[in-house]
């Protein structure tokens, strides 16, 4: 009972993913924030990053993204898969990135977290891109109400 729904309703919001790798030890899984932009989703890395160094072994990779709001009766969950590809840094879409997360103007951003965590020009940052081979979502948001109420409303006639 499943409905389908637009993933620009999930991409566009700054919700947390979760980037699945393989390993030799099996499957990893690492919560990310992202960008949707030029049909790919891109990651914040590290050169020394073990999200990159997994993906440089093996490319093949799944990014999660879930939107649940209890007390709305909202559930809507988007599968990204494919073959994950590690980039140098791009300042200028890193800045769109963290902009998504922390807003738009930079000097409300926290001094700390941009010097110590989130360094734009890190020569060891790297951004993993996944140009996804297939995109699912599933919408659940009948879980409190039935299929008659949930979101987005079904169509009429």
């Amino acid at each position: 009972m499943a409905r389908s729904f637009d993933p620009d309703a999930l991409l566009s919001q700054p919700l947390m993913a979760n980037l699945a790798t393989m390993s030799p030890e099996g499957p990893r899984n690492a919560p990310v924030w992202f960008l949707w932009e030029d049909g790919a989703l891109w990651m914040p890395g590290a050169r020394s990053g073990s999200s990159v160094h997994r993906l440089a072994q093996d490319p093949r990779c799944a990014v999660e993204i879930v939107h649940f709001d209890n007390a709305a009766g909202l559930l809507l969950h988007l599968g990204l898969r494919g073959r994950a590809a590690i980039r140098p840094m791009d300042a200028g879409r890193f800045r769109r990135l963290l902009a998504k997360y922390l807003g738009p103007e930079e000097r409300d951003w926290n001094a700390w977290f941009i010097e110590n965590i989130a360094r734009i020009d890190d020569p060891e940052g790297r951004l993993i891109r996944l140009e996804p081979e297939t995109v699912f979502t599933n919408n659940v948001s009948h879980f409190r109400t039935g299929p008659a109420l949930a979101w987005p409303p079904a169509p009429e006639g």
